[in-house]
This record gives C-alpha cells, structure tokens and sequence, in this order.
C-alpha cells in the first residue's frame, strides 16, 4: 500500500473525485430548462429528480456502504461507486422519460453514497487529530467547487454540444478515474487492520457509540441542524426577486460566483482555524464551531432586513455561505475522534443520511410547505418569514455544539476499542 505514503497525494486525488462528484451530481441544476423540455417533465417531476429520488438513494445507501468500507478496501469501495455513477451518469444522457432519467439518477446517488464515508475515513487514518480539521476542510471543497463547475460546464460545453453530450463526456471521464482507483490495493483483512463488523452488528455499534456518548450525539445532531441552512438557501433567489425586488438573471450569477469563493474559503480558513483552536479552547471543535455560529449569526440576520444591494445585504449573504462549510473541517475532525477507527466509514454514512432526510429533505419540504401556507394565508412577505426561520434554526445549531462542548472533555480518545455490538 505504497499509495500511503503519500498523504498529500491522497487528499488531492480524493479532493479531485469529490469535485467530479459533485459536477455529476448538480449537473441537471444547470440544465434544468432544456431538460424538462426535452423529456417533457412538469416541474414536480424536475423536483422529484434533483431531491427526493437523490435523498431516498444517497442517504440509505451511505450507511450500507459506509458499513462495507470498515470491513473491506476502502479504494476498491470508491472505485466501484465512482463507476457506477458515472456509468449512471453517461445513462442520463440517452435517458428519453422522466422514468428513466428518474433510475439512472438513482443509481448515480447511490454511487455518490461510497465516496465521502470511505474518505473521511481514510483521511482521518494518514493524518494526524492535530491536522484533521484542516485536512477535511480541504477534502469539502468539492462540494463549492463542484456546484460551482457543474454550472460553468453547462453554459460553456452544455452550450455547445448540448446537456447529453456533456452527461456522456462526465460518465466517460469517471469511468477511466474508477479503472485507475482499482490499481490502489488495501488490505482490510483482520490480520493486517482492525475492521468492522457485519452490517447490522455495525449500526448496533454505531448506536451504541452514540448513546454512551453524549458529546458524539450532540456533535451529530448539531451539525444536521446546521444544514437546515441549506432549507433556506434553495428558496434565497426566490425570495431576492419576488420579495426584495431583484433582478433574477444578474442575482443568479452574483450568487453563484459568492457560492463558490466563499464556500470554498469557509472550508479551508475554517478547516485552518479548527486545528489551530480546537487545541486551545476547552470544548475543542465542537467549541469552534459554536464559536463560528456566534460571529457569523449577526451578519446572516441582518442581512434578511438590510437594502438590496446594499454593503450589509451583501456581507450577510457572504457569511451565510461562509458559515455551513466553514464547520465541515472541525465538524468531521470532532466526530472521527471520538469514534473508534474501525467504525469511522459507518458514522460518517450514518451522519450522511441524517444530514440528507432530516435536513435536505425534510427541511426543504418543510419550508415550501411554510411558504404556500403563509401564501394562502395573506400573510404579507411569507418567503421572508419562510428563510429567516430557516436562519434561526441553523444558527441555533450552536446550541447543541456548546452542548457538546461542554461534554467533549471526556470522550475524545480516538484510540479507544468499542467491541461490535456494544
């Protein structure tokens, strides 16, 4: 496994992927028009394939094959799940109903699903707790940078050779990265690494950990509540034009481009200062993170009441896409110390799907739901109230990592043994 010892190398390349992943998978936001015309959808139908059939996939699937990755290779696992997607990805493209482009975008988010619990857990192996937050900082780029991408694709090859062409060219270019991942052999036999248990032995694991850890649950449940976040930001260009009188062509643009610079900067300054802090303060990343929230809640609130257009409206707006990505590095970094390593792959997955169905879904639904009651209501600028509740709940996501702060003391022995089942 000479491939290890060259962590850098490893981060790159597992940074690389997780763009690619997620160019794959907001590819469809960037051609949402000529996609719902050319297969002849209706806009529930367009929702149902950038949610609800992404979250029933991705989520569920991320536990199973976050169970597989602490029992087998861990490369072997992203290779067969970077292939599937992108050969799923590829199959988008001839997709000629909503039926099939509804399977094919399954099985791209149940590929997607190996990805980040095998790399949060390798990562957390080849670089040390003191390094960790930075590490995974890094490592969360590719969520701004793949957004971001996905977009710049669509309007420049998109625009030339079309959306199926560039769904073939994405599929292709992941098949050939899957074939080259399947040279980089791990031995996760029980006589060469600790590894975990079988399926459901591991989850039992996984939620005893959590019940005899008050400062591990905290921590999870602290960072699912943050991403109701992400609830508010799927209706903020709505709210921009329809309630603060913006234009939506120019706002898009303006969003997308602070999206990726300040999403991407949030990651690696928040990754940074995670390392730097959590030896300092006593609640370590968890107190970090409550530290984040407290500085950035000003901004993010006042900004829901400041002019469009105007310095506060656009610092706000910043450090609202700031914040969320700013916590992933001391968030990951918290959790894989406080877990054993042969149950990393596992808790990662399980926070995936938490972070997916209670936050992404759930508080997506939720807020549409608001919105079309406070509508028929006549309540008078209801996206407003709608995003501003959004706001609330995410930044009291502080709550619960000062929580956790407070127990964390205790139970951040990485090196510990959970027996499976415990």
């Amino acid at each position: 496994m000479l491939w290890k010892k060259s962590p850098a190398a490893v981060l790159a390349g597992l940074l690389v992927i997780h763009v690619l992943a997620h160019i794959d998978r907001n590819m469809l936001l960037g051609f949402s028009p000529q996609v719902i015309a050319d297969l002849k959808i209706s806009n529930t139908q367009y929702g149902f394939l950038v949610g609800v059939v992404w979250v029933l996939s991705f989520g569920f699937m991320a536990v199973f094959l976050g169970s597989l990755a602490d029992r087998f290779s861990r490369t072997r696992i992203i290779a067969a799940g970077v292939f599937i997607w992108s050969l799923c990805t590829w199959a988008s493209g001839h997709a000629q109903s909503f039926e099939q482009m509804a399977l094919a975008r399954f099985f791209v988010a149940s590929g997607e699903a190996a990805l980040v619990p095998a790399a949060v857990s390798i990562l957390a192996e080849l670089f040390s707790e003191h390094r960790r937050s930075t590490v995974m900082g890094i490592f969360f780029t590719g969520i701004p940078m793949g957004i971001g991408l996905s977009f710049l694709l669509a309007g420049t090859f998109g625009a030339s050779y079309g959306w199926r062409s560039t769904f073939y060219a994405l599929g292709a270019v992941g098949i050939v990265v899957a074939v080259l991942l399947t040279f980089l052999k791990e031995d996760r036999r029980p006589a060469a690494h600790e590894c975990g248990a079988p399926f459901f032995e591991q989850v039992r694991t996984v939620l005893g950990l959590m019940r005899s850890r008050p400062a591990l649950l905290l921590l999870i449940i602290g960072f699912v509540s943050l991403h109701i976040l992400f609830a508010g930001l799927s209706f903020t260009q709505l709210w921009m034009v329809k309630e603060r009188g913006m234009d939506a062509s120019s706002i898009a643009s303006r969003i997308g481009t602070f999206q990726l610079l300040f999403g991407a900067m949030g990651s690696v300054v928040g990754g940074v200062v995670g390392d730097r802090l959590a030896r300092r303060l006593p609640g370590g990343h968890a107190a970090v993170i409550a530290l984040f929230i407290a500085m950035c809640a000003g901004p993010m609130l006042a900004y829901r009441f400041a002019a469009p257009g105007s310095w506060a409206f656009y610092v706000g707006m910043c450090t609202g896409f700031f914040l969320p990505l700013a916590c992933y590095g001391s968030a990951n970094a918290g959790i894989m110390s406080m877990v054993p390593s042969q149950t990393r792959s596992t808790v990662a997955g399980f926070t995936m799907l938490s972070i997916n169905v209670f936050a992404i879904a759930l508080g997506n639904l939720a807020a549409g739901r608001a919105v079309d009651v406070l509508t028929a209501r006549g309540v008078s600028a209801p996206l407003t109230h709608v995003v501003l509740a959004t706001d609330v709940i995410g930044l009291g996501s502080g709550f619960f990592f000062a929580l956790a702060a407070l127990f964390s003391g205790r139970q951040r022995d990485p090196a510990i043994h959970v027996p499976a089942g415990a």
